[in-house]
């Protein structure tokens, strides 16, 4: 199991005590035409749930955070698909979004990419156990976590047919995770994203170094400059509100004004705690109602590193 941060440095990533991460079946919507969004209704450690039916099967994306979460959303997704044959994807290995897939045994199939699957197993103990440090909602929301091995695991992409209905999943690559996925429905233009994009917050970047570096400015802005120009009617984030492609276009603007401003400062061999503190500064003046901010400096962190490995280019993708 990969070692990962102390307490005191995981406890300096939330800003105050968490609530209770409870995900609330009751205020799913339809956003289209058998395609539902279980919101996170603003709470930390509760991801937007998709539900997309077909004329066969409902595909569940992501389970909310540990089994209590995940009952519910499974009997939800069961209840929706009046005896429609159960599917389950998860945009990223992350705890909140992953670690509820026990419960859909027996009951759905799981899929993932081949980058997630190692994410759960080589990652997954290590995160566990980092968010338990998280307060005691979180650690008891965790109790009964079982890792589990997803059932079909695919390579760069799977075309999930739902009959009448065919769901893309798509791997990116390394950006916010060595894993990361992305969901699209195209007859309803609506892509899931997961943590790619966030709604009204600063990009999460779980930069650990030494423990956890997988997290990729640089390839993450590729990621989402190609998930742009795909120009989706439905953009449903891992945290915030349902919208646009104005979100795709949000990230984007965000992660270039971020390395544009790290690197600006490390050509000019500026330290890279002054550059962190600099670059916070600008970017809370520049989006002031944003939340997360303290995943600017990790921003800046995992930016310098790239900065020194020469990874001055962003790429084109993976």
């Amino acid at each position: 199991m990969a070692e990962l941060p102390e307490t005191a440095e995981v406890a300096d990533m939330v800003e105050q005590a968490l609530p209770d991460p409870a995900v609330h079946v009751a205020a799913a919507r339809e956003i289209a035409r058998d395609v539902l969004v279980v919101p996170d209704r603003g709470v930390p450690l509760v991801p937007n749930i998709g539900i997309i039916g077909g004329r066969d099967a409902v595909l569940v994306v992501d389970t909310g955070l540990g089994p209590r979460n995940a009952e519910a959303v499974r009997d939800f997704a069961a209840d929706h698909a009046r005896g429609r044959r159960l599917y389950l994807t998860t945009t990223h290995f992350h705890p909140e979004h992953a670690f509820g897939a026990q419960v859909f045994a027996g009951a759905a199939t799981y899929l993932v990419n081949g980058d997630q699957a190692e994410d759960l197993r080589e990652r997954g103990p290590g995160y566990l156990e980092m968010f338990r440090q998280l307060g005691e909602p979180v650690a008891r929301r965790l109790a009964d976590v079982v890792p589990v091995r997803p059932d079909h695991v695919y390579d760069r992409s799977h075309d999930l047919d739902l009959g009448g209905r065919v769901v893309r999943l798509r791997a990116t690559g390394r950006a916010h995770s060595r894993g990361d996925q992305v969901i699209e429905v195209p007859d309803a233009g609506v892509l899931f994203t997961g943590d790619l994009v966030e709604a009204g917050q600063f990009a999460i970047f779980p930069w650990f170094p030494p423990h956890d570096t997988d997290v990729s400015g640089t390839r993450w802005l590729a990621v989402a400059r190609r998930l742009a120009a795909r120009d989706p009617r439905i953009v449903v984030p891992g945290h915030g509100e349902v919208g646009g492609p104005r979100l795709l276009t949000d990230v984007c603007d965000y992660l270039e004004a971020l390395q544009r401003e790290t690197w600006t400062r490390r050509d000019a061999a500026v330290g890279e705690q002054a550059i962190a503190d600099e670059v916070a500064e600008l970017m809370v003046r520049r989006y002031p109602q944003w939340t997360g901010r303290e995943w600017i400096g990790k921003g800046v962190g995992c930016l310098c590193s790239e900065y020194a490995d020469g990874e001055r280019e962003v790429p084109a993708g993976n």
